[in-house]
């Protein structure tokens, strides 16, 4: 794998401008069934967790409404049927191939990228890559027609009532982690969030944006760690932040990301979406984190 590249000079990528003694939280999410839900709806699973009181079909409608629309993004937008089976951890990972060149009238159905995977299709997919990027951060309403966009955000609302506020819930806790939100004062500390999935890429980086989690999480924060697991993208995420006044937490819902978490000697927030269940969304708040990130990093007396 090439070398991660550096981060740029934003609030999300970059730790280098922050004051010496400026605390840097670099907060690493897992996407689904933690920041978002899906297969909890698709296998019934989240219905099942409130005996009775959630319409099981309901919730099964609303997750394969959520599949197809994921899928039209990605086939339709994202090149997704002509890069399916070339999978990278992260939007840059071929940047060294990418020699810039202005895609504006770029014609990507000429340019017959396919097998072998050599230098000339890495650098094919490598615009692709770059193409997807930009229209992440142009937004869904650059991309999607009226109707799909009503459609899109008529889902986002009903699914939202279904799960009592989850997505609504984390997309804010992201807010305030980044100080958007008067609910944690912004200058505080700077902050990155990053998202690491087990999913592959590009579906990852369509149900960011599908999500509305586009705001609060750049395109290049977004790593699949579907070959490469996520020990190693959290070993990168550390490589591109890490610093000495830097402090990195995971919160996901799954086993790979606490053991990874563990060998890094990060905290680790475990999410789990019974109604009880100490960390879920809504009810997850920022100081709940920092009082966990806290008494770890106290506890070792140095940074991860």
């Amino acid at each position: 794998m090439e070398e991660v590249v550096s981060a740029s000079a934003n609030s999300q990528n970059s730790t280098g401008d922050a004051a010496a003694d400026q605390p840097i939280n670099v907060y690493v999410w897992d996407l689904d069934e933690t920041l978002i839900l899906l297969k909890s709806l698709l296998d019934g699973s989240f219905a099942g967790h409130f005996e009775g009181l959630k319409d099981h079909e309901k919730g099964t409608e609303i997750g394969k409404r959520w599949e197809n629309i994921i899928l039209e993004l990605c086939d339709e937008h994202f090149f997704y049927e002509e890069i399916e089976n070339y999978n990278q951890p992260y939007l840059s990972a071929l940047h060294q191939y990418d020699d810039g060149k202005d895609l504006t009238k770029y014609d990507f159905e000429a340019d017959c990228f396919s097998s072998p995977f050599d230098d000339v299709n890495k650098r094919k997919l490598a615009y692709r890559h770059r193409a997807i990027g930009d229209k992440y951060e142009k937004g869904l309403q650059k991309i999607l027609d009226h109707r799909m966009f009503k459609v899109w955000s008529d889902l986002y609302s009903s699914t939202d009532k279904y799960t009592d506020g989850w997505l609504s819930s984390a997309h804010k806790l992201l807010e305030e982690a980044l100080g958007k939100s008067t609910a944690e004062p912004a200058g505080k500390s700077s902050t990155i969030n990053c998202i690491v999935t087990s999913g592959s890429l590009v579906p990852s980086i369509a149900k960011c944006l599908l999500y509305r989690l586009d705001d609060v999480v750049s395109s290049d924060n977004v790593y699949s760690s579907w070959e490469a697991g996520k020990l190693q993208c959290f070993k990168w995420i550390k490589e591109r932040h890490g610093g000495p006044n830097v402090r990195f937490c995971a919160v996901g819902d799954g086993p790979e990301e606490r053991s990874a978490a563990s060998i890094m000697k990060w905290p680790f927030v475990k999410i789990e979406i019974r109604p009880d269940a100490p960390h879920r969304f809504p009810g997850l708040s920022l100081s709940t984190i920092h009082g966990i990130m806290d008494a770890v990093y106290q506890s070792s007396g140095k940074d991860g």
